[in-house]
């Protein structure tokens, strides 16, 4: 969020009223992410929930932490009703198919709460996996959807700008989002 190019992306109408249209009228953009699995530049990503947020401040909060920094802001892993208020809309700048590593995800998993790592793992081996596979475009996902990617087997890139929304700045009843 600190490009003025990522910016003007995520506040774009059209992006907004995707965002509003889940979230509610008051939704802001706080976070984007460009992920680029290219030759050079290539790696995996273990079924996992999103779960850490970024703050304004610290606070200890029943429910929140462990908390970190990364690069001078503040994160905290978020209990289950905050992370529900979150929406991420992933643009999918290049082509994402069975070779290049593309988003998998859990369908339905993001109702079930913030799962630890073995309830993660046992949820993936008996749940049936979807791909999502693009020929450009958006993808909505809630953070708490168990999702995952291999590897790409080509060296054709994938690139997408996550651009994550939430309700409103207000995420707990002491705690701000920070942009990050």
């Amino acid at each position: 969020m600190r490009s003025a190019k990522v910016t003007r992306i995520a506040l774009d109408s059209r992006m907004l009223e995707i965002a509003r249209d889940i979230l509610g009228s008051g939704a802001i953009a706080f976070r984007a992410t460009l992920f680029e699995k290219l030759p050079d530049s290539n790696w995996l990503v273990a079924w996992h929930q999103d779960t850490a947020l970024p703050l304004r401040d610290r606070r200890e909060v029943t429910g929140w932490g462990p908390w970190s920094v990364k690069d001078g802001v503040n994160y905290a892993h978020a209990p289950a009703q905050a992370l529900e208020k979150v929406l991420a809309l992933r643009i999918h700048l290049d082509d994402s198919t069975l070779d290049n590593g593309p988003l998998r995800v859990l369908p339905g998993t993001h109702t079930q709460g913030v799962l630890t790592d073995d309830q993660i793992h046992a949820v993936a081996e008996r749940a049936k996996s979807i791909d999502c596979l693009m020929l450009g475009g958006i993808v909505a996902m809630r953070p708490l959807v168990i999702h995952a990617s291999s590897k790409s087997r080509t060296d054709n890139p994938r690139r997408v700008l996550h651009i994550e929304y939430a309700e409103s700045a207000a995420i707990a009843e002491t705690l701000e989002l920070a942009i990050a």
